[in-house]
């Protein structure tokens, strides 16, 4: 595994960085900082990994900008031992998160070639999440349900009730909420059997949620 002098050093700017942008939660900051980002982006465009903002990887799918991977797990408030539902595992880079903070994970990607790659990076950095499958995230897994997070790295219209059906009561998840031009990052608490507690956390931008597989 190729991990430099250079992407150590960059990668505790990066820290640094966000540390300025309100990310607080040590064992994020922890996982950012020991976690080669350059890993799971192609090498040709290893200089952009530790830039604070997405990168396209193909299929019309970005890496999530680090700011906003911190974000949204540091809302989560994950702890270790947490069985966290991923939907959209991307290029695998919030999964190695999740994993690094010893989280139960469950993943799931609906683009074939990126499920492979991630995979096989995942399995690299010896970071395999408890399970990561290709199949249709907006299903969820109602077999491995219920979940004390649930972790959505793409734009919903509406928040997805049958995703909610999958939490634990007093169980979390983040979303963003919009369409391409305008989303909003909601964090949604399961309250009750039929009552959840929503909580708007401010401007993002992902790729939209789709439901057929690719």
């Amino acid at each position: 595994m190729n991990d430099s002098p250079k992407n150590k050093g960059l990668r505790k700017k990066l820290v640094l960085e966000l540390m300025k942008k309100g990310i607080k939660d040590e064992n994020v900051l922890k996982s950012i900082n020991l976690i080669p980002r350059h890993l799971f982006l192609h090498q040709d465009f290893e200089n952009f990994a530790y830039v604070d903002k997405p990168f396209p990887i193909g299929f019309e799918q970005t890496i999530s900008q680090p700011y906003t991977v911190a974000f949204q797990t540091q809302a989560l408030e994950i702890k270790a031992g947490n069985k966290v539902l991923e939907i959209g595992s991307g290029s695998g880079y919030q999964t190695s998160i999740l994993v690094s903070m010893k989280a139960e994970v469950y993943s799931i990607e609906r683009i074939y070639e990126l499920y492979k790659k991630s995979k096989r990076i995942l399995s690299i950095l010896n970071l395999m999440p408890r399970k990561i499958v290709w199949e249709d995230g907006y299903l969820g897994s109602k077999k491995d349900a219920p979940f004390d997070k649930i972790l959505i790295a793409a734009a919903c219209s509406e928040i997805p009730m049958n995703l909610v059906k999958q939490l634990k009561i007093g169980g979390k998840m983040i979303i963003p909420i919009g369409n391409q031009k305008n989303q909003i990052m909601n964090l949604i608490t399961r309250i009750s059997k039929n009552k959840i507690k929503k909580t708007e956390m401010g401007n993002f931008l992902f790729v939209p949620m789709l439901t057929n597989k690719t």
